[in-house]
């Protein structure tokens, strides 16, 4: 591209410019986007794809993420862990690492968290007919915990990580009924969705998320906000899901609190049935039988 740069119209140097300076843009922009980008047209980035060497707008993309590639292992590494995080830490530095790191997520959260917001949450969730809670991913294993605590205290709780599953529920939710999205991003598609049917059925909804302003926040009746030690979140930041499990516990023990003694009640049954199928405590090797107090 540089090397054609004086041969170039005033258009196709736009062009140039533009992927220079960000060569993974064609990747994400259609032939349209990146035209309307430059100010000019499709025809015109179509000849610029054959002048710098490729028969069109599709085998460019392939160079380019060809090119890109080389630099593949780092910038994955980069963009779903994170810049903190170097693979060639010393174990000792990465557990330092993620201990300030998640103290720093807690903390942020804690700060975030509008305490009435969540009571108010937690009062509805133990009165309500209903619970579904939606997760994708990640997200999906935070929402069954979640699901599988308050049941064991009698919300009638339901989660939900596949898409289809989901919207079936949330087509039969009333007014009653409370349904809880979880989104670290906010941006989840099939979490949104699910959201918005249980809405339109009339159920109180909730999202859990680090924005906002995000599209699930928007979506929902209330909003429980979890803090990120970064701007943009990884995919696998460490430390975004020990926020939100901070705010899951939180949730949990208010709904708990609502009724302390059938709390109480449901949980020594809970425990009473699982006792057979737990495994009694062994002593410890090198313990002598005759060495226990009288």
């Amino acid at each position: 591209m540089r090397a054609n740069l004086p041969q170039m119209s005033e258009a196709m140097t736009k062009i140039a410019e533009l992927i220079l300076a960000d060569p993974a843009l064609p990747l994400h922009l259609s032939i349209t986007e990146l035209a309307r980008r430059a100010g000019t047209s499709a025809a015109t980035v179509t000849r610029f794809c054959r002048l710098v060497g490729y028969s069109g707008y599709v085998q460019l993309r392939v160079g380019l993420a060809t090119e890109l590639g080389r630099d593949d292992a780092s910038e994955s590494w980069r963009t779903d862990i994170g810049r903190s995080y170097d693979p060639d830490d010393a174990p000792a530095d990465v557990l330092g690492k993620l201990l300030s790191a998640h103290a720093r997520a807690l903390e942020a959260t804690a700060a975030l968290v509008d305490i009435e917001e969540v009571a108010r949450i937690a009062k509805a969730i133990w009165a309500c007919r209903h619970l579904d809670i939606y997760g994708i991913a990640n997200s999906g294993t935070m929402a069954a915990d979640l699901q599988g605590r308050l049941y064991r205290i009698g919300v009638n709780a339901h989660a939900w990580d596949e898409v289809h599953k989901g919207l079936a529920s949330a087509a039969i939710l009333t007014s009653d009924s409370i349904a809880i999205g979880i989104s670290n991003s906010g941006r989840t598609k099939e979490t949104i969705e699910m959201l918005e049917v249980a809405k339109e059925n009339g159920a109180f909804t909730v999202a859990i998320t680090r924005d906002r302003n995000s599209p699930i926040a928007r979506v929902a009746d209330a909003c429980i906000i979890n803090a990120s030690p970064h701007h943009a979140a990884q995919p696998d930041d460490p430390s975004a899901r020990y926020a939100q499990i901070l705010v899951l516990d939180l949730l949990y023990l208010l709904v708990a609190q609502q009724d302390f003694t059938t709390t109480a009640d449901r949980l020594a049954a809970t425990r009473l049935a699982v006792t057979s199928h737990r495994r009694p405590p062994t002593r410890a090797r090198g313990t002598s039988r005759s060495s226990s107090s009288p």
